[in-house]
């Protein structure tokens, strides 16, 4: 009997659930034989940089079974399967745990104080197949933003974008920007729970092809949220962030895993 983590991801919804799905793997490796199965096998060959023992890409959720047997158990990080689908994976899992895409999983690894040396970072997501940034990179200028490369971009687009911006931070040098950012404008929310819980200033820009999932989330933590690119709403919250009462989150990490495990049986 095998345990395998799945996590929808790709070049076109970025690696928000795989970000997450790191982080919770890597704690469950500890104790148990796991494998991180991602629907994208470019970002699967890249795990190991992750912190991940052993993963798999599966290209899309129905060849799951032709990695998988009968009475293993799953963890299923997705919500591309519909309620038969969920049913079926019910009956063929011994154990099957669907998480929420809302759900908050922060590493202890963001729950630092570094010195914040950087002051303004934008990162539009690590996707942008359409190349939306191009298209709206006018309503950020005027900001002296820093840019943060994602992992998905072209390589003549990714050229385009370095000479657009005067400083820029390679793919690899996430971790150390998300923790040394005062002022992250980002259209990902995990970037988003991460800053913030370095002691950061997150913006959020809700992107026309990105959940909606988290901005309950955000309100309650007086996240601000910048809708259809409204350019005068965003300058003016730059001026009053100073005054902003952001919320908290607390590590929360262990009680997931704990639930995971509990639930699985370890």
């Amino acid at each position: 009997m095998k345990t395998y983590y799945y996590v929808h991801t790709g070049h076109r919804i970025g690696l928000d659930r795989f970000r997450r799905a790191t982080t919770i793997v890597r704690e469950l490796q500890k104790d148990i034989e796991i494998t991180l199965l991602c629907s994208d096998f470019r970002i699967a060959s890249e795990a190991k940089s992750f912190g991940i023992k052993t993963s798999v890409g599966v290209d899309v959720v129905r060849n799951i079974p032709y990695i998988a047997h009968h009475g293993d158990k799953i963890i299923f990080d997705s919500d591309e399967a519909n309620p038969i689908m969920l049913e079926d994976m019910e009956q063929f899992f011994s154990s099957f745990i669907h998480l929420k895409e809302n759900e908050i999983v922060v590493d202890d690894k963001y729950f630092v104080n570094e010195p914040k040396t950087i002051k303004k970072v934008l990162f539009f997501g690590d996707d942008d197949y359409e190349k939306d940034l191009e298209k709206h990179l006018d309503f950020f200028d005027g900001l002296d933003l820093d840019l943060q490369l994602g992992f998905y971009y072209f390589l003549d687009y990714e050229d385009m974008l370095k000479k657009r911006f005067k400083n820029y931070h390679e793919f690899e040098d996430y971790d150390e920007m998300i923790t040394k950012t005062d002022i992250l404008v980002t259209s990902s929310p995990q970037a988003v729970l991460e800053n913030l819980s370095a002691g950061g200033r997150p913006i959020y820009i809700q992107r026309e092809d990105y959940t909606r999932g988290f901005r309950a989330i955000f309100e309650k933590l007086n996240i601000p949220i910048v809708d259809n690119y409204n350019k005068k709403l965003f300058f003016e919250l730059f001026e009053t962030l100073p005054e902003r009462n952001y919320g908290q989150i607390g590590k929360n990490s262990d009680k997931l895993i704990k639930f995971i495990k509990d639930s699985l049986n370890l």
